[in-house]
């Protein structure tokens, strides 16, 4: 009985147990706590400038708030209200919508078409070329705007210079004025900017692939266009989902390249859902409305969310079925 009793672990020994693992934890935080140090500027400024924010819609979305003084006037789910009646907000909704979808028909094939002529081992001074189509992606996107409206512009812009000279057209067109063209001309200009970071993310998932996978399909007789349909493309499936989901995140937090080149005219045709709210927060329709501006953005965050853990889940079904392939 004494034996049997000795070996059991009583409450005292679970309680000097823990007492132990507490010292051992405080011993490795103390032991790093430089760590700890440099890294809580970064914390903080997260904290102040991410997560504060975020809290503070949320609280703001019920008051009716200009954003002076304190928040009083409770009005419960009023601006949720407003905000799926408001018909400039499903416009903005929708151009959010056709930015973002634009931006992957356009910018996803032309960047894996481009990447995988960089990533050809003959071609000469590729890492040359590699900077140059990364360059607008460090350019600031405000002077992108500001150079883009004037190339852009239906007088003496270089774009309509180019071609009524070359007699494509017989007078010059307003691209950013016009609304068959405005919101195209400014997804083919973010397209443009970003060009570079999906460029290198191509590179990166054909950069993974094994030369000796290559090597099998040429000895078997494979043509280019079945060694891209039949093993490039499958085996950078995953990546090309994952080069999707931040595209599609990117495209909808679109604000201001918008801003700078139409401001979301002409006649609200090109507005976003961040230039809609960035009208109503800061008073360009009249009175800030940072209630009502909270509630629209918190609507549309969701909406965003959904559609993220959607691509989110696709991501994870295409690891999925690429690792049961391999094992295959």
């Amino acid at each position: 009985m004494s034996h049997r009793a000795l070996s059991t672990p009583g409450p005292a020994r679970a309680i000097a147990h823990q007492e132990g693992r507490r010292k051992s934890l405080g011993r490795r935080m103390r032991e790093h706590v430089w760590c700890y140090i440099f890294i809580a500027p970064a914390v903080i400024l997260y904290l102040m400038f991410t997560v504060w924010p975020v809290l503070a819609s949320w609280y703001f979305a019920f008051f009716d708030w200009s954003g002076l003084g304190v928040p009083t006037r409770f009005v419960g789910l009023a601006n949720f209200e407003e905000v799926v009646a408001n018909p400039y907000f499903w416009n903005a909704f929708k151009h959010s919508f056709q930015f973002m979808a634009g931006m992957v028909v356009i910018q996803l094939p032309t960047t894996l078409i481009m990447a995988i002529i960089l990533n050809n081992r003959r071609l000469k001074a590729a890492s040359v070329y590699r900077v140059i189509f990364f360059l607008p992606v460090v350019t600031t996107t405000a002077i992108v705007g500001i150079v883009m409206t004037y190339i852009f512009s239906p007088f003496n812009g270089v774009v309509n210079t180019v071609l009524v000279r070359l007699g494509l057209i017989s007078k010059p067109i307003h691209f950013l004025g016009q609304a068959s063209t405005a919101l195209l001309t400014i997804v083919v200009v973010s397209a443009w900017k970003g060009f570079g970071t999906n460029m290198m993310y191509w590179l990166a998932g054909l950069q993974s692939i094994p030369s000796e996978v290559y090597e099998a399909a040429k000895v078997d007789g494979a043509s280019t266009v079945q060694t891209f349909f039949r093993i490039t493309l499958p085996l950078i499936r995953p990546v090309g989902l994952v080069i999707t989901l931040f595209t599609v995140v990117g495209a909808l937090r679109v604000f201001d390249l918008v801003k700078v080149m139409t401001d979301g005219g002409p006649f609200f045709l090109t507005e976003t859902i961040s230039v809609f709210i960035y009208r109503y927060a800061f008073g360009s329709t009249g009175m800030p409305r940072i209630g009502f501006a909270s509630a629209a953005g918190i609507f549309f965050g969701l909406a965003a969310m959904i559609l993220s853990l959607i691509q989110g889940l696709a991501i994870r079904r295409a690891g999925t079925i690429g690792a049961r392939g391999g094992m295959q």
